[in-house]
């Protein structure tokens, strides 16, 4: 499969994912699922004229896809890839909730690859030119997030019980904020973009090293109670991965 070059080839190729997560029963399709309701939402906004470049915004957007899928199927040939990804890859069959393992995507392609792919695009360009959209991707990328989890609410019974054991705790995973993860990712890519092609291997591991603890801790927080209370969330959630991602669809 070839690198995808427009949002709708990068739509065609998630849904590639999708249908193969669902054949396999296999658990990475659940990010894969949900980031592809995120992707198609900025093609609509993007073919809309909603963005002070929508040219850019695309460009910017593929490049951005690209990085997840070619970690994807980078770790499918049993490539090396980032240490993010990886994480998020292999525990793939571990028992955690859906929740848990939607955050573990969301965390490396968000903080990871966002700040690489901005980066990239806006080489020789001024970064500042396209923080507008940014912001505006961020705004959009908010609203699916809060769609999400009410869904997930209706298709993950017991996720109430994160919002009461976590309530006054700093532990909760539930906070995985997707505004702070962009505008952390937003100070990466102005640190990638300053340093240039020729300096940023480093970093970029660094980055990757940060990003991993994050995935390390939505995986086992380190309240007792917090993994407690996932691990019954997980208890009684559907396992089959094709009625998951149905029953997300179905919900209005």
């Amino acid at each position: 499969m070839s690198r995808a070059t427009t949002i709708q080839e990068v739509l065609k190729q998630l849904d590639t994912i999708i249908a193969d997560a669902i054949a396999k029963n296999n658990r990475l399709g659940l990010f894969a699922y949900v980031y592809r309701r995120t992707t198609a939402e900025i093609l609509q906004e993007v073919q809309s004229g909603s963005f002070e470049d929508n040219e850019l915004l695309e460009e910017l957007d593929v490049a951005f896809a690209n990085l997840y899928l070619d970690a994807y199927r980078n770790y499918q040939h049993k490539e090396p890839i980032c240490k993010s990804w990886e994480f998020a890859f292999v525990n793939k069959e571990e028992p955690l909730s859906i929740l848990q393992h939607i955050l573990m995507g969301m965390n490396a392609h968000i903080n990871l690859d966002l700040a690489i792919a901005t980066g990239q695009v806006m080489r020789g360009k001024d970064i500042v030119s396209i923080q507008n959209d940014f912001d505006k991707v961020n705004d959009i990328l908010f609203g699916i997030v809060n769609e999400m989890q009410d869904k997930l609410s209706r298709v993950s019974r017991l996720m109430f019980l994160l919002d009461i054991v976590g309530k006054n705790s700093d532990e909760k995973i539930i906070d995985f904020s997707m505004r702070k993860a962009r505008q952390q990712s937003w100070n990466n890519a102005n640190l990638l973009w300053g340093l240039g092609p020729e300096h940023q291997e480093l970093a970029m591991q660094t980055i990757d090293g940060a990003v991993l603890k994050i995935s390390k801790f939505i995986k086992s927080p380190r309240s007792r109670i917090i993994r407690f209370v996932l691990r019954m969330i997980r208890k009684f959630e559907d396992k089959n991965v094709g009625g998951i991602i149905s029953k997300l669809r179905a919900v209005p």
